[in-house]
């Protein structure tokens, strides 16, 4: 049986201005894990927000997408833009702050955030062909930005149910470690970090979501 091929869309390196390496990292292991493959992406442009992870403020440095992403891919990255929805099963999106700063701009404008156009064409892509989508994290206000009418989980915040609301999704509350699975739209959610203490939780979290997303993929 040939092995499920899972796209990986990564927006920087790190928690704070990036994508959230724990996530990213037990996802790609996960896959394995599961019997599948995946490959790294990551959008061409600079981050809009370079922090130091040592003082939690930020650094007056430019730094691009790619260049960092590659760091967790470990140089085996490719440009979002060459993205090809009949190459893979599935995409799926680790959170961090780079979801809602570079991948889109919900962190500063909310609700009305505009989203990176290449992110948009591929959860588009995937969408309009039956394709999976996975958002850990913070990243399904991405889903739901560009979706609209999709369910997903955030965890319980409040505020981002809300938000979800407000652009036409519909949040649904889920503790640690829970999978949020829109079955209609094929798309797959988990609070990892919104909620998640610990690495062991957050591998968790993730290795639930990749085994959903393997059995919708059968």
């Amino acid at each position: 049986m040939e092995k499920k091929k899972i796209a990986v869309v990564l927006s920087g390196c790190g928690v704070m201005d990036g994508s959230e390496i724990h996530e990213a990292v037990t996802s790609m292991l996960a896959i394995e894990q599961q019997g599948g493959v995946y490959h790294c992406f990551a959008p061409q442009g600079e981050q809009r927000v370079v922090m130091n992870h040592a003082t939690k403020q930020p650094s007056n440095e430019i730094r691009r997408m790619p260049a960092e992403a590659a760091r967790i891919a470990r140089g085996d990255i490719s440009l979002l833009s060459s993205f090809k929805t009949a190459d893979f099963d599935a995409v799926l999106f680790p959170g961090g702050m780079g979801a809602v700063l570079n991948l889109c701009d919900f962190a500063n404008h909310g609700k009305d955030c505009s989203v990176h156009p290449d992110v948009e064409r591929v959860v588009k892509e995937m969408h309009a062909a039956g394709k999976p989508i996975v958002a850990l994290c913070i990243a399904p206000v991405l889903i739901v930005r560009i979706l609209g009418n999709v369910t997903v989980t955030i965890g319980n915040d409040p505020e981002m149910c809300l938000a979800i609301k407000a652009m036409g999704g519909t949040p649904e509350i889920c503790s640690a470690a829970q999978v949020c699975i829109d079955r209609r739209n094929k798309i797959i959610t988990t609070p990892c970090y919104m909620l998640d203490k610990s690495l062991k939780e957050v591998a968790q979290s993730t290795t639930n979501a990749v085994k959903d997303l393997m059995e919708m993929l059968k």
